[in-house]
């Protein structure tokens, strides 16, 4: 090879080893990430997509037949506004379907809660036996079928020959009738909710429990404090978010109670709520009223509305009672430190 062909060679040789580190560099700064920055919305825009079309528009809607004088037979007629709204506040119904909703609902939540901690508790024991079997059983009750717990329930608090009426009578008590009855039928319908829901929210509990660290529960353990007290002063607090979350979840759920009482009557399917209403909900009083007569879509549709709205205010009553309470803890936490601060200054 002449020197000219060398030098020539040498020289696109040199061209290259510039080229290639410019060619890296330029995939470098040009991969996928900056050719694609659309990808991560595209991968969450199939909830988005559902909830636009199941979600917002579905509410809209809704708000929108309110409005209407519609009819499931006749279909939309005369706007009418607001009236379906203000015939709604002064139905002596919807206000009984309000007050019973709401007592089922504190009949509900709170030995809810309070059992679910007490479980989480006990479940929480490193010393106890067989934990992953009760922890599985726990949500038995919560995969059973509702229509299956309601006809259990309808024959436990029987009139005649019934479970707990028998259990009464072997007190000395007269037997009662659940279903006639107002805080009666409340409670029964109130311990199936429990009895199906306990599981679920003391599992919630307990993956809260075991998220706290060992080393608070060893301090306080060496301090003499009692099991109770680790409870009370530990676990409680710490347990707030979680508590918070499950009462949430419960009262959404208990402001929608259907299954329930629409079961639980002698007339099971009926959506009457007892022959004085006395067991009416919102819920079974809105497909009353839409699906059956007067079918009224426009005026149910207005309830439907009307729940929503309920929910989102008990939902923003219970995180307003959870800032109340930070903004109360963390001026305590603000106290102590301006007192310490003063008592080391002192010292000094």
């Amino acid at each position: 090879m002449s020197e000219t062909s060398k030098a020539l060679v040498g020289s696109a040789t040199d061209d290259e080893r510039i080229q290639r580190p410019r060619k890296k560099r330029r995939q470098a700064s040009h991969g996928p990430a900056h050719e694609e920055p659309w990808a991560p919305y595209l991968f969450i825009s199939p909830f988005f997509i559902l909830f636009a079309i199941f979600g917002v528009f579905t509410l809209l809607y809704t708000f929108w037949v309110s409005l209407h004088d519609w009819s499931l037979l006749g279909g939309m007629n005369a706007f009418v506004g607001i009236d379906n709204y203000t015939r709604l506040l002064d139905d002596p119904r919807f206000f009984k379907a309000t007050v019973n909703t709401f007592s089922m609902l504190l009949l509900s939540t709170v030995p809810q809660m309070i059992m679910a901690l007490i479980l989480a508790e006990i479940l929480n024991d490193r010393l106890l036996r067989g934990s992953h079997l009760f922890r599985s059983g726990l949500l038995v009750p919560n995969i059973t079928s509702v229509v299956a717990i309601a006809i259990v329930f309808q024959s436990l608090f029987a009139r005649q020959n019934g479970l707990i009426n028998a259990v009464i009578q072997l007190l000395g008590f007269e037997p009662l009738n659940w279903h006639a009855g107002r805080l009666s039928s409340h409670l029964a319908i109130a311990s199936m909710v429990n009895w199906q829901f306990t599981g679920f929210n003391t599992l919630i509990f307990l993956a809260a429990l075991q998220a706290i660290p060992l080393s608070y529960y060893e301090a306080a353990q060496i301090d003499g404090a009692t099991r109770i007290q680790r409870f009370s002063k530990i676990s409680v607090p710490l347990l707030r978010p979680a508590i918070l979350f499950a009462v949430v979840l419960s009262v959404i759920g208990q402001l929608q109670l259907f299954a329930q009482p629409m079961l639980f009557g002698a007339g099971a399917g009926s959506t009457s709520g007892g022959n004085d209403n006395q067991y009416l909900t919102i819920l079974l009083y809105l497909y009353g009223q839409a699906f059956q007569q007067p079918f009224r879509f426009g005026y149910s549709a207005a309830i439907a509305w009307m729940l929503v709205l309920m929910s989102a205010a008990a939902a923003a009553l219970v995180f307003g009672v959870n800032a109340l309470l930070d903004r109360r803890e963390n001026r305590a936490e603000r106290q102590y430190r301006k007192a310490r601060t003063r008592s080391q200054e002192v010292a000094r």
